[in-house]
């Protein structure tokens, strides 16, 4: 007979929990628990203590998703603006969320929301939403996303009257430097974004290589590359902060604050395997980005040459995305831009985002800069 769920059975999630095979890939995920905890059986205790309480937590409500004005193919644009008429005329924003994990780290919960509360301090916010692929889009690489969904949602809004401002946030900051190298932005602010991937550790560029090299061969069966094998190189790249969230999970009373984010870097759909063979192989492993070698539209990006503000916010301590690969490095250099600003924290790649510190240090910055350049 079904055993009922009881805070005495906790072998069994109630059913709003998180499915029992998170995190995803669980194999990978327990084999690098074993790993980093070896010859610590109170640290291995404590992370699978954790992910237990993980797995069993409740989870919240998420916001409801806002409206879609515009799409281009199976992207859409959502509109986060308030629908009053003096919203109507509030300079746009739009945001450019990674192909990795869902865009819904901007809209996180309603006291956790970025795009929302942008939305109540003057400005407009839009996201785009990349939608899940198919076989069918297996030759859609990282460009191809830029050319046939982001730049026609850009195009789409010229009847504002004024250019846009972009915000990219991780490799959507990658996809919105080439955007604005092609197409007139009011400004470009880019999170925790790569651009110079050289400036990754070469010890991570070998593990995303290998990764990749395992991978290939089945993704090139699928059309797709799963998240799976994604959220392994993101693991591959901070696994003693991975393994230290779970640890900090078994004994942490305000844990419903943290599932919602969990859940988040554990989701997403697979990317389109054009699009996988161009992060893995023209990106970390030849660095065309970062080398201006990088074609999109017909031209390669210089992102010296770009003609807008530009805006970059990094993390001092960001594993994921490390500051040796911001932009603003390369811009930094003699000759090369001057109307480029960069922000440093000490925060984490997420943390920034969604953090305690997030809304004072990354949120209010941010709001501040595009009320100036964007709105002229």
């Amino acid at each position: 007979m079904p055993v009922p769920f009881a805070p005495e059975n906790p072998s069994v999630a109630p059913m709003d929990a998180a499915s029992q095979h998170r995190p995803r890939p669980l194999p990978l995920f327990l084999e690098m628990v074993r790993r980093e905890t070896a010859g610590a059986p109170d640290r291995l205790a404590a992370a699978l203590a954790g992910l237990r309480r993980y797995q069993q937590a409740p989870r919240l409500v998420p916001p409801p998703p806002a409206p879609v004005v515009a799409r281009a193919g199976r992207a859409v644009l959502r509109d986060f603006g308030v629908p009053t008429a003096a919203s109507a005329a509030a300079p746009a924003v739009l945001f450019v969320p990674s192909l990795i994990n869902p865009p819904s780290v901007l809209d996180l919960a309603p006291d956790r929301s970025l795009l929302r509360w942008l939305a109540t301090q003057g400005l407009r916010p839009l996201i785009v939403d990349w939608g899940t692929p198919t076989p069918a889009d297996a030759g859609q690489d990282v460009a191809a996303h830029v050319e046939q969904m982001l730049l026609p949602l850009l195009d789409g809004l010229d009847g504002l009257g004024r250019p846009p401002a972009l915000v990219g946030y991780c490799l959507g900051g990658t996809m919105a430097i080439a955007a604005a190298a092609v197409r007139p932005v009011a400004a470009l602010a880019l999170i925790a974004a790569p651009w110079s991937f050289a400036g990754f550790p070469d010890s991570a560029r070998a593990d995303i290589a290998g990764l990749w090299a395992d991978a290939a061969p089945a993704a090139a069966r699928l059309g797709l590359l799963p998240m799976e094998v994604l959220q392994a190189a993101f693991w591959s790249l901070d696994p003693v902060r991975t393994v230290a969230r779970f640890e900090d999970f078994a004994t942490r009373a305000d844990i419903a604050a943290h599932v919602g984010l969990e859940d988040w870097a554990n989701d997403g759909p697979p990317i389109a395997l054009a699009a996988g063979r161009e992060l893995f192989e023209e990106f970390f492993a030849a660095d065309r980005p970062g080398r201006g070698a990088w074609t999109v539209a017909g031209r390669s990006i210089d992102a010296t040459r770009l003609a807008c503000p530009v805006l970059d916010i990094l993390s001092t301590t960001d594993r994921i995305v490390p500051a040796a690969s911001a932009l603003s490095g390369t811009l930094n250099r003699p000759g090369t831009l001057h109307h480029a600003t960069r922000l440093s924290l000490d925060l984490g790649h997420v943390g920034m985002v969604v953090g305690r510190h997030g809304p004072d240090r990354l949120w209010r910055p941010l709001r501040d800069w595009l009320l100036h350049t964007a709105a002229g």
